[in-house]
């Protein structure tokens, strides 16, 4: 199969992650799915790549597309993996879900000397009209309602800034998407979706 046509299988956010990873490096994916981006990097840039997932169903489809996959509930924490075991960790729209986010982006920084995290961003600005019709925003990238969601610690770009700062991670680089296409004013407002590249330290 050609870059192309797998690249068409990529979400925007998988396909930035992938482009900010270096080849023939040590790789892993927090709450990997299906395995599609770990995947595809092996294929594409020589990874030596390593999923976690809980879901069974997702685990098997790791397994069918050749993904070594260890199947853990992330909010146990990653004590399985040794300190700077990889050279990124990648944690793609899970932060959201995540009970114990400090806790979560720490044990990332911990086993990786960089980590690549994406989520929804909750600053986008109908999600502030559905606010003040009085309703929880529903869109397609948060298409659940409030009672059925697993996104319980959504935050806006400037909120996951501050957090970044104050455990000490200093930001490499930052992407903001609206569907598939890049968003780069007033990203803040306009943007459905962030990636931040982050390490620790300065």
């Amino acid at each position: 199969m050609t870059t192309a046509n797998l690249s068409v299988n990529l979400r925007s956010d998988l396909l930035k992650i992938s482009a900010l990873i270096e080849a023939s490096t040590r790789v892993l994916d927090l709450g990997c799915g299906d395995g599609t981006l770990l995947s595809y990097l092996q294929e594409q840039k020589g990874v030596k790549a390593v999923g976690v997932e809980i879901n069974d169903q997702s685990v098997l489809a790791c397994v069918k597309r050749g993904v070594h996959v260890v199947q853990q509930n992330l909010e146990d924490g990653l004590a399985m993996f040794d300190d700077q075991q990889f050279d990124t960790v990648v944690l793609s729209q899970t932060l959201q879900s995540m009970h114990n986010t400090e806790h979560i982006l720490r044990e990332m920084m911990r086993v990786a000397r960089r980590g690549i995290v994406s989520f929804p961003n909750f600053g986008y600005w109908p999600h502030g009209w559905s606010i003040l019709g009085g309703r929880m925003p529903v869109t397609g990238q948060m298409p659940y309602d409030w009672y059925d969601t697993p996104n319980i610690h959504l935050c806006t770009l400037k909120d996951f800034e501050r957090l970044a700062a104050k455990l000490g991670f200093t930001i490499i680089a930052r992407s903001t998407f609206k569907e598939e296409r890049e968003v780069k004013f007033l990203a803040g407002w306009r943007s459905t979706l962030a990636v931040y590249h982050i390490t620790a330290g300065t």
